[in-house]
């Protein structure tokens, strides 16, 4: 079983930067394709940036170019480094892992831009 941690999470204005961290437990974190999702109210969940375990990336276009995703295998944890924040990335930020068949998620973690 893996359970992820994410942090980092908080109000900023708009332009500001955050760097959200998503913590796993277990020894497989190596192998587990990673991954940021977001759910704004009265939205559903989207996908925000992919890592896979050979660190392939992809990104939603409304974060390109803005975003970047990275992994520490050494310690277990993924990150999102996100920069140029604006009012519309407000949500709550999910970490997720997939290995097989098997997804997992983190409680996830508020991310608030004020205009």
């Amino acid at each position: 079983q893996v359970q992820l941690v994410e942090s980092g999470g908080g109000l900023v204005q708009a332009g500001g930067s955050l760097r959200l961290s998503c913590a796993a437990s277990g020894s497989i974190f190596s192998m587990l394709d990673m991954g940021w999702y977001r759910q704004a109210p009265g939205k559903q969940r989207e996908l925000v940036a992919h890592i896979t375990s050979i660190r392939s990336t992809n990104y939603a276009d409304s974060v390109k170019d803005r975003f970047t995703i990275s992994r520490d295998n050494a310690v277990n944890t993924v990150y999102l480094e996100m920069n140029s924040l604006k009012p519309e990335d407000t949500a709550v930020y999910y970490c997720n892992g997939r290995l097989g068949w098997n997804g997992y998620w983190g409680q996830g973690t508020q991310v608030t831009v004020s205009s």
